[in-house]
């Protein structure tokens, strides 16, 4: 492939998977690992499974959906593709921009949490300056250079995966099974609630259909690309859960609910094993932060191309969305700031799971130009909104107050998608009306 004398190099399977699971093992695992243990206990290595699952399901249809419409608008376009552009399309695809914000604030936040660890002294102070220096840092490094922080980031992905399973090695060793025995699981709903609050662990498999365009032999690519990636994180993820539930009593990693993965370190790997998972955390945050407020901010200027925000999302400044990264970057610093870790992970969940869910629902109305099996996306699609109330239920009994920041976002996209086509509509009225000429 060419543009112009610039040749431009097709990705083949193995870089495509690679995009998926650094995606996938971003910061997620880092932030909610504790957050899963307590509501899960001794079972979070099945919630992790649970999560994973629902994941796998719907990245069929996305595989399906990426290979009949390739664009780099992934989500967005298939959504427009099934729904079309009208009012609900519209308020999903916010939905989904604010579904971003929410996991960047939660990288910040996990950021700060294993960042202060090395602060003995006015820790919470320090923990908000971290949270906004990262986000801060990272925002202008993208104005300034995209390409150079892009070019970390295979590094970054590949140091992450060393250590972990560096984690996993040496933890297995000193695993006490009694502390992963049945009776100290929690309830069934708690345990699916414990996978569906770490669901936005896994939603990074999606950013493997912003690349359909770019991929060799695509119908092939694709589709194993997405069911590798998501079923390599699974095993992945299910490792981690059972050496930090296995190596640790409860009560320790509910202490250390922040910075759960790095504590678990300590029986194997002593002090030094906590420092190591500490900075290992930090860079993969930060890598995270890195390599979603660029794609959410570009994720704003295609919503506005599509006739759903205002045009002046549209314009670009030194090539980049400027407006759309600014307001990502700021919404992101208020959220990682103000609301606490569990708050953050529901409202990322459960937007996340529902935007899934529409995504499943436009495979099946797509099934037979996808040349799609519509049962297996309509079994996505009802996994997912069974997981949400799952998840809405459980948070529902022991944090109620949770569903107030839940509901607030949900009637922010409606509501920013309702008043900018009432007054699209008016804007084009009295354009009309003062192009009117009476005789």
């Amino acid at each position: 492939m060419t543009v112009g004398n610039e040749k431009i190099k097709k990705l083949g399977f193995w870089e495509v998977a690679s995009i998926g699971v650094g995606g996938m093992v971003g910061g997620g695992i880092f932030a909610v690992l504790g957050l899963s243990v307590q509501l899960s206990g001794g079972g979070a290595p099945l919630a992790f499974l649970i999560a994973g699952l629902v994941a796998l399901v719907s990245s069929y249809s996305y595989a399906r959906l990426s290979v009949s419409f390739p664009s780099q608008g992934g989500t967005v376009t298939f959504l427009d593709r099934a729904f079309g552009s009208g009012l609900l399309t519209g308020s999903a695809n916010i939905l989904l921009w604010l579904s971003y914000m929410v996991m960047l604030s939660l990288y910040a936040y996990a950021f700060g949490s294993y960042g202060v660890t090395f602060f003995p002294t006015a820790q919470i102070l320090w923990k908000h300056v971290l949270i906004t220096g990262c986000v801060v840092g990272i925002t202008g490094l993208n104005l300034l250079s995209t390409k150079l922080v892009g070019e970390a980031e295979d590094y970054i992905v590949l140091l992450k995966l060393l250590i972990l399973g560096l984690f996993i090695g040496v933890g297995f060793s000193g695993i006490h099974t009694e502390n992963l025995a049945p009776s100290t699981w929690a309830s069934p709903l708690s345990l699916v609630a414990g996978g569906m609050i770490i669901f936005l662990a896994y939603e990074g498999f999606e950013l493997i259909a912003n690349t359909a365009q770019d991929v060799r032999d695509a119908r092939r690519v694709l589709p194993r690309a997405f069911y590798v990636s998501v079923g390599f994180v699974i095993v992945l993820y299910i490792c981690v859960a059972v050496v930090t539930v296995g190596t640790l009593p409860l009560s320790n990693i509910l202490t250390a609910k922040d910075y759960a993965l790095a504590e678990a370190a300590k029986p194997s790997l002593g002090q030094a094993g906590f420092t190591l998972i500490a900075i290992a955390a930090m860079l993969s945050t930060a890598s995270a932060v890195n390599a979603t407020i660029y794609g959410a901010a570009r994720l704003s200027y295609v919503i506005a191309k599509d006739g759903e925000l205002p045009e002046i999302l549209e314009k670009k400044a030194w090539d980049k969305p400027l407006l759309g990264l600014l307001i990502t970057a700021g919404v992101t610093i208020v959220l990682a700031n103000l609301v606490d870790l569990s708050a953050i992970s529901t409202m990322g969940s459960a937007g996340f799971l529902l935007i899934f869910a529409f995504v499943n629902l436009a495979n099946v109305k797509l099934a037979r130009q996808t040349q799609s099996r519509a049962w297996i996306s309509l079994l996505g699609a009802l996994l997912c909104l069974a997981a949400l109330g799952a998840l809405l239920y459980q948070i529902s009994v022991t944090a109620p107050q949770q569903l107030w920041f839940l509901c607030g976002m949900l009637v922010l996209a409606f509501s920013v998608e309702l008043l900018f086509r009432l007054i699209s509509k008016r804007t084009v009225y009295f354009r009309d009306l003062k192009g009117t000429k009476v005789d």
